[in-house]
């Protein structure tokens, strides 16, 4: 039986609902027969489903956002990552997945199947691709063949390949020889072939508007179509078990067809889906359901004939930054753009509105009735924010070619831009921002904070590095200091620059002479510190898979741990304000924790927030 099988949709992503979840931590231990891995929009999400009422989130790999289809087998993953290709990642612990190997096809690799050492890759226009995958860390193209359609999705039968070809319907081309591919078979189905399923000497189709196609493939030169059912809903997505078939129909939800008899398949159930449905993976008495813009469900199906759904998850981006102004936290949500939430009443934080930028937003400063968002495609995108509820763009610079973050000081926005260093836009007039300055820093510029007339540069690699910006025109370097780790964020406070060192933990540097920064104290955290925040005696760090870290710093030679959450994903950035730590916690949204006592922080609210298109198994 196959283990696994996806199905590619375009979607559009459209406004999201969310709802409270309550936190669970990853677990320590993994039965790797319970895992299911989706696509969607912002990348691949493995799911642990030990407990199919509790699923958990186990890991996210946002760096695959145009993930398509994937199929699994044994310690691999062969990812369909549209334009870029084949990806395979090393998921023997699918809590700390690896990229080991890709290869980069020519069309838009949108599904993938594995048979012995071959991926065989629906590529689009450009057909079928097959890839040599014995030695996963270097995959080589060893044959090809470009059917007339669009190649929507492969399955492997034997000596077959059975693709979903769009508008040309079923084509089945014998693979016996990889290198030298061959057309045997073909039916042109009534609509169009999103996807393929075969089971003994039937392959099933889901074709579109026309529902089910049921073709006899005993003689795969002369398929015949012998059954068909017309769904009330577009047909995209389909899982074969036993004598019934589970259909992804779009907004008509999960259909469940008894196909005991081929030739006359009957409805025997529906399940309702508030999204669109457009994948399904079944796993012992349950099927998953990628709902698109409505996240993941998890449906009893041990009854077929009455389906109950035993859990949701509802969504949509990947949280990367957040900052709070007033009764409002402002998230950079990658592809999401940027979300607005009211957080007046912490305990129930409303989603009032977003802004979707068209890039990838990965940074936001409040300042005063505007919002400075750093938009990895689009540069530096300022937002007036005076009324929350309806934020309009008044102004706009691409003066850096991949925002990373952004700091604003009086009538300055720095605007980090990676391996490019910063630039210094004069923002007095924010419809109109203007470049009067930059400087490329040695490393990777993650971070920078702007205290009097210096700019502090958390720099990746390179460590900390302390710019003179009193003439902002050609700013100076004045002092740095090499940290251990990866210098991720920075935060100043006094004499002190509080450097978030990704694995190295929090280092504590002395700069009252920003000439010659001294570290005078440092804290390994478990996790790798991605931000840190400071507030009175205490800094509070963002320590990605570890969650939230409470430091005492009344003596910053010796800091202490005296508090610790842990968030339910990856902790990227954490702001406080009053009694509040907002966590951006990766795709689990904004976290929302309780520091009235700092050694006992507690979760107040948990917005869970996931989008995704397909869903697969091993």
């Amino acid at each position: 039986m196959k283990l696994s099988k996806t199905v590619f949709l375009v979607v559009t992503l459209l406004f999201v609902v969310f709802f409270i979840v309550s936190c669970t931590s990853v677990p320590t231990e993994l039965n790797t027969s319970n895992i299911v891995i989706a696509t969607g929009p912002e990348g691949v999400l493995i799911f642990d489903i030990s407990d199919p009422s509790n699923p958990e989130l186990i890991s996210y790999l946002d760096e695959y956002a145009g993930a398509m289809g994937i199929y699994v087998i044994g310690d691999y993953a062969y990812i369909a990552n549209s334009l870029n290709g084949l990806v395979i990642l090393n998921i023997s612990d699918p809590a700390v997945s690896q990229e080991i190997g890709s290869f980069d096809t020519l069309g838009n690799a949108v599904n993938v199947d594995v048979s012995g050492n071959y991926a065989y890759i629906a590529d689009g226009i450009d057909g079928l691709i097959i890839v040599d995958i014995s030695d996963p860390a270097n995959p080589q193209e060893v044959g090809s063949f470009d059917t007339v359609g669009y190649a929507k999705s492969v399955y492997i039968s034997g000596s077959y390949a059975y693709v979903a070809d769009g508008t040309n319907g079923l084509v089945i081309i014998d693979i016996t020889d990889p290198a030298s591919p061959h057309q045997v078979g073909y039916f042109d189905t009534a609509e169009y072939a999103e996807k393929v399923y075969v089971s003994g000497s039937f392959a099933y189709v889901a074709d579109g508007w026309d529902g089910l196609v049921i073709l006899d493939t005993s003689d795969p030169t002369n398929p015949q179509q012998i059954g068909q059912f017309d769904t009330n809903g577009y047909t995209e997505g389909i899982y074969i078990s036993g004598n019934y078939a589970y259909l992804a129909d779009d907004y008509n939800g999960l259909v469940i067809l008894d196909i005991t008899d081929p030739a006359s398949p009957q409805e025997v159930s529906r399940f309702d889906t508030l999204g669109y449905v457009s994948s399904v993976y079944l796993f012992e008495n349950y099927a998953y359901i990628a709902d698109n813009y409505n996240g993941l469900r998890v449906v009893d199906i041990s009854d077929p004939a009455n389906p109950q759904e035993i859990t949701h998850f509802d969504t949509g981006g990947y949280s990367v930054n957040v900052h709070v102004s007033g009764n409002y936290a402002y998230v950079a949500d990658g592809n999401n753009g940027l979300v607005i939430v009211d957080v007046s009443d912490p305990e129930n934080p409303q989603k009032i509105n977003f802004f979707d930028v068209e890039g990838y937003t990965r940074d936001v400063y409040i300042s005063g009735s505007k919002a400075y968002v750093a938009d990895s495609y689009n540069g530096l995108v300022i937002l007036d924010i005076d009324t929350p509820t309806n934020p309009q763009q008044i102004g706009f610079s691409n003066a850096v070619e991949y925002a990373v973050s952004v700091f604003v000081s009086r009538d300055y926005a720095c605007v980090l831009d990676g391996w490019e260093g910063f630039v210094l836009l004069d923002i007095t007039n924010p419809a109109s921002p203007q470049e009067i300055g930059s400087f490329n820093t040695a490393g990777y510029a993650r971070y920078a904070y702007i205290s009097g007339s210096y700019v502090y540069v958390a720099d990746g690699g390179n460590g900390l590095v302390i710019m003179d910006i009193s003439n902002p025109a050609t700013p100076q370097e004045v002092g740095h200091f090499d940290t251990s780790g990866y210098s991720m964020n920075v935060y100043v406070s006094g004499n002190y620059a509080y450097v978030a060192d990704s694995y190295n933990g929090l280092v504590i540097l002395d700069i009252s002479d920003p000439a010659s920064p001294q570290q005078v104290g440092h804290y390994d955290t478990f996790g790798s510190a991605a931000s840190v925040h400071i507030s009175e005696d205490y800094a509070y760090i963002a320590d990605d898979y570890n969650g939230l870290v409470i430091l005492d710093i009344t003596d910053p030679a010796n800091p202490q741990q005296v508090g610790h959450f842990d968030t339910n994903s990856y902790a990227r950035d954490v702001y406080i304000s009053g009694n509040y730590a907002y966590v951006a916690d990766g795709d689990n949204g904004l976290v929302i924790i309780d520091i009235s006592d700092p050694t006992n922080p507690t979760l107040v609210s948990d917005m869970l927030w996931l989008s995704l298109w397909n869903i697969t198994g091993y």
